[in-house]
């Protein structure tokens, strides 16, 4: 069961996003990717309060994903990647990336915060961030 409306080309969009935005970290790290997509269109908190489907979430300017800007964000989705979309729209949820809103890829240490946001942890190159329960409940 779907957590977040979705056509068919939302589905291929997301897919696309989580291989731009990591596919160097494997298929857990794209799944994670996945998950803080998911979570910016179900939050209605924060910077993500006008996000209510995946293409505004994939699009969200200022604030959005730097791989939209890349072209090979545009390349067209690969069914391995499409399957990973369908399965973060139907909910399931990876570690450390479970409730985050933010992620990026530092030259070093996660930093303890970003965005004032709290460090939830790192999957390869990625550090994950997580609002807390009182601040965006609906990622929980």
């Amino acid at each position: 069961m779907a957590v977040v409306p979705f056509n068919e080309e939302d589905v291929k969009l997301l897919a696309r996003l989580i291989r731009a935005e990591a596919e160097g970290d494997g298929k857990q790290g794209m799944l994670m990717v996945g998950n803080t997509g998911v979570n910016r269109v179900r939050a209605n908190c924060l910077d993500f309060k006008d996000i209510r489907n995946i293409r505004n979430m994939v699009f969200q300017s200022p604030g959005g994903f730097e791989a939209t800007q890349k072209g090979y964000f545009y390349q067209r989705a690969r069914q391995r990647d499409i399957n990973l979309a369908r399965r973060v729209i139907n909910g399931e949820r990876f570690s450390p990336a479970t409730n985050t809103l933010w992620f990026f890829m530092p030259e070093g240490e996660c930093p303890a915060t970003w965005f004032g946001q709290p460090n939830v942890g790192r999957y390869k190159s990625h550090c994950f961030f997580a609002p807390t329960r009182a601040d965006c409940p609906t990622v929980y």
